[in-house]
């Protein structure tokens, strides 16, 4: 059991629209409420890594990342190891390496002789997926309000009363979905940095659809109702157009969501490894770690930064990479009837499960589609997230902490296997109608 803190893919073409919708001015903060949704500090401590990462499952061929040793040139390294060329610096001290692909264990060793501190595997990452207002009724409240009871929830907060920003680091969002675009925040700063340009536009659909969950535009008369009925939603693409993202782009994807303000980031991926030459997810129930990503995920839940992740959809008994930290709260899948899913992951630091087989939401294109997998899951108990935080900063003055979130969510679930915390549900069904009136864990 993860310890307490008390403690799918439909591949779409997209036009690129010569005339983009109005970016939306930035988040308001009504005097009213803490702090402000951009308020969250960014003062990042360096990385402390020695050694190697381990060179196991799927990695960046023909590249590393590396912490070099204070005062290390790293001109100076093409000269004692051949073949090695920077391409980028990351946050947290790290830099990207080039080397000869089939050679980067071999040249991790030799960069920790030549000075480096810590050398590693630019690991792999995937979207979670299973492909497959008037839709509401028919399609979404059997299991947002049957199974979470929002309805009951959206009667205390609807998350516009201090709404929290919340990203999404994924493959970008369709900007013009008129279901979409009013609930967007989109800076004129980096929002992609597989590219690193402000165009976040996504060519893949998963993460519109991801979006839609969270954030659809609620009482419009249109399409889905959204979780925050159209909260400030921050897309980071973090996955290229080919659906690839590395630990690169997930460093600087939390770095920027961080230093843009968002006080909950969903993380609806995983770290893939090879298993009977298959891709599954790794986790770090195994051993697996992605050190630098582990630091930026746990640095920034220390800033008072929720993170919420898919479990997997490999019917594993193990939780996925990053949802199987301590400092994520990860999510599995329940079909509308409670049961499990029978794609989704199960483990020893599952926390949580939300509906995901099917979901309907947002698709390229301004339509709208079923999706089935744990990365719909996890953005309906992030936005259940984005309603407490809401309803809690509206009432107290104050953001909660992430335990505090953490407890509330946990204490207010809706038991579906044994009594207790167990391995197939975590502690349970996620209820925001619970959250939202807990007088005991929530607002005590």
């Amino acid at each position: 059991m993860k310890r307490a803190f008390f403690g799918a893919l439909l591949l779409s073409t997209a036009l690129l629209l010569t005339a983009c919708p109005q970016t939306p001015p930035p988040p308001v903060n009504p005097a009213e409420c803490p702090g402000g949704p951009q308020a969250a500090p960014q003062t990042w401590e360096p990385l402390r890594l020695q050694g190697m990462g381990r060179f196991e499952g799927a990695y960046v061929p023909g590249e590393v990342l590396a912490l070099p040793a204070p005062g290390l040139s790293l001109q100076s390294l093409r000269s004692q190891v051949e073949g090695v060329a920077a391409l980028e610096e990351l946050p947290f001290g790290l830099v990207r390496l080039k080397v000869p692909e089939g050679q980067e264990e071999a040249k991790a060793q030799a960069l920790l002789g030549a000075g480096m501190r810590y050398v590693q595997p630019n690991y792999i990452y995937r979207p979670l997926v299973m492909p497959n207002d008037p839709d509401y009724l028919t399609s979404q409240r059997p299991y947002l309000n049957g199974l979470v009871g929002l309805e009951a929830a959206w009667e205390r907060s609807t998350g516009r009363g201090c709404p929290p920003v919340v990203a999404v680091l994924d493959t970008g969002v369709d900007k013009n979905h008129p279901d979409l675009k009013g609930s967007l925040w989109l800076p004129d700063d980096i929002l992609d940095v597989a590219d690193n340009d402000r165009d976040p536009t996504d060519r893949d659909g998963h993460g519109t659809a991801v979006a839609g969950v969270l954030a659809a535009q609620t009482n419009n008369g249109l399409g889905i109702a959204g979780v925050t009925w159209g909260g400030y939603l921050l897309p980071i693409k973090v996955f290229s157009d080919s659906g690839q993202g590395s630990s690169a782009e997930l460093i600087k994807g939390v770095d920027q969501a961080s230093a843009l303000g968002a006080r909950v980031i969903n993380l609806s991926l995983c770290l893939v490894t090879l298993e009977n030459g298959k891709e599954v997810c790794a986790s770090s129930e195994n051993g697996y770690d992605d050190y630098g990503l582990t630091r930026a995920i746990r640095q920034a839940r220390s800033k008072g930064i929720v993170f919420v992740g898919a479990s997997g959809n490999y019917n594993q008994s193990v939780v996925g990479y990053p949802a199987s930290l301590p400092e994520v709260i990860a999510v599995g899948a329940v079909k509308v009837d409670g049961s499990r899913a029978s794609f989704s992951n199960t483990g020893q630091t599952l926390d949580l499960v939300a509906p995901g087989d099917p979901v309907r939401t947002t698709d390229l294109g301004g339509g709208y589609r079923e999706w089935r997998g744990t990365s719909f899951s996890s953005p309906i108990v992030a936005g259940v997230v984005a309603l407490y935080m809401s309803k809690y900063a509206s009432e107290r003055k104050a953001w909660p902490s992430p335990d505090q979130v953490y407890q509330c969510l946990t204490n207010t679930a809706e038991n579906l296997g044994p009594s207790g915390w167990d391995a197939e549900y975590g502690f349970g069904l996620v209820r925001a109608d619970r959250a939202m009136t807990d007088t005991t864990s929530c607002f005590p």
